[in-house]
């Protein structure tokens, strides 16, 4: 069973870049069957609030990316402190004594030389006299992993293929800082493997901590996950996805966009499938692969969300906008009008025109016009079909076609130079309100 997971912080909300990873995973669970987790990395429980944390599961909730089960990390430190004593157990993981500031002195001392910035594996080096003698001063020491230089990491990824890294040119990480809080590294490993975790799809700015990562897993005993990193959206000025800003789910929402147009455009941005509108995320499963995505970033554009977001709306069944429509307003109302429907919010206008008396003034050319018809549609049997033959007996009657015979009557009729076809709206309308605003126009 594919196992998937959403892992945020939750120091904020979600934007644009984190929500598509959200989708990916919701996608990759659902398409084979599987298990779609929620886990809430607050580590960081300076920063991590219970807010964020709400708003996280209200906009998945929007989304419709419902998980199967939450775990949050705060609740699992046991499982990260069991975890670092057989790394260190094993001499995977070692105490390190430098301050910041003397852990940035010697990146620039490195910098200076013309060396990469690696830490030194100073820590290493003392003996157990000299860690006593720094533990009695009052220095606590932070946990780094130990890298295996000596083994090349590679893993064939599920967007980029074949991927490489040499741990040598890289810094043992820390884990563990002096205050004890935990570091991302090691608890999302420990995570993933007592999760069950089978798939882990993320940015690919999280192409090194994987590397890192492949060895944390080896190192605990553990097979590691499935990789695939996409790769980042950009917006329309051309920032990263995590500087997207405004665009999340509360910007979406004040915008009138519906939640099935974000998810089609997330779901094959920066793939070689077309954009195409959904009325529901069960839509975007069949043909779902990641072998789709490139490497290439994609570049996610408001307007592009907004333009689908309309084409999404006319596709949804009355059923799946009931509960948001004006009262009152029926499924033939719904059917007639959604095709053009901006937004929902247009929804209420079109429900006043065909429910409440408007008003049409027309050209004075067309008054004898509009009273003929008046006088044409009364005696006509009211029904589904009354449009159709109403033009009929007009063209007969008057000689008027095109232009000159349709945009007076629905200027008459709806006050609106465009809309819905008049075929669908006419017998909505009613006999006696159709006959009132021809009269009155």
């Amino acid at each position: 069973m594919i196992v998937t997971r959403f892992a945020p912080s939750p120091t904020g909300r979600l934007h644009a870049g984190n929500i598509r990873t959200a989708l990916v995973n919701w996608l990759l669970a659902r398409s084979g069957g599987g298990r779609f987790l929620l886990r809430l990395d607050d580590t960081d429980v300076a920063r991590s609030t219970e807010e964020s944390a709400a708003s996280i599961r209200e906009d998945l909730a929007w989304l419709g990316l419902a998980p199967d089960a939450e775990v949050r990390q705060s609740d699992r430190f046991g499982l990260y402190e069991a975890a670092l004593a057989k790394l260190a157990a094993a001499g995977r993981a070692y105490p390190a004594y430098e301050s910041p500031e003397e852990l940035e002195l010697k990146r620039k001392v490195a910098q200076a030389r013309g060396l990469p910035p690696i830490y030194d594996r100073a820590a290493l080096r003392l003996g157990d006299a000299e860690r006593a003698a720094l533990e009695a001063a009052g220095t606590a020491p932070h946990w780094r992993f130990k890298l295996d230089v000596e083994a090349p990491i590679a893993w064939e990824d599920g967007v980029r293929g074949p991927c490489h890294a040499d741990p040598a040119a890289l810094s043992d990480p820390v884990i563990r800082r002096a205050d004890g809080t935990w570091l991302y590294m090691l608890p999302s490993v420990v995570d993933d493997i007592e999760m069950g975790i089978t798939h882990v799809v993320r940015g690919e700015d999280h192409v090194t901590n994987s590397a890192v990562q492949l060895q944390m897993f080896a190192a605990l005993g553990a097979a590691p996950p499935q990789l695939a990193h996409l790769a980042l959206i950009t917006g329309a000025d051309a920032a990263l996805s995590k500087r997207l800003g405004s665009e999340g789910v509360p910007h979406w929402r004040e915008a009138g966009i519906e939640p099935q147009a974000v998810a089609a455009l997330l779901a094959r941005l920066g793939t070689s499938q077309p954009v195409e509108p959904v009325a529901a995320l069960a839509d975007l499963l069949p043909g779902f692969s990641l072998s789709s995505f490139g490497r290439a970033p994609a570049r996610f554009d408001p307007a592009d969300l907004a333009a689908l977001s309309a084409r999404v709306l006319h596709l949804l069944p009355y059923e799946a906008v009931a509960s948001r429509l004006p009262q009152g307003m029926t499924q033939a109302e719904w059917l007639a009008v959604r095709g053009n429907l901006a937004s929902l919010a247009d929804a209420p206008g079109w429900h006043a025109i065909i429910t409440q008396p408007i008003s049409a003034p027309q050209a004075p050319e067309d008054a004898a016009f509009l009273a003929a018809a008046a006088d044409l549609l009364e005696p006509l049997e009211w029904g589904e079909d009354i449009w159709a033959r109403w033009i009929g007996v007009l063209k007969a009657e008057t000689g008027r076609k095109g232009r000159g015979l349709f945009h007076p009557l629905r200027l008459a009729l709806t006050g609106r130079e465009q809309g819905p076809e008049m075929a669908a709206l006419l017998p909505l309308l009613g006999r006696a309100a159709a006959l009132e605003r021809l009269r009155n126009a």
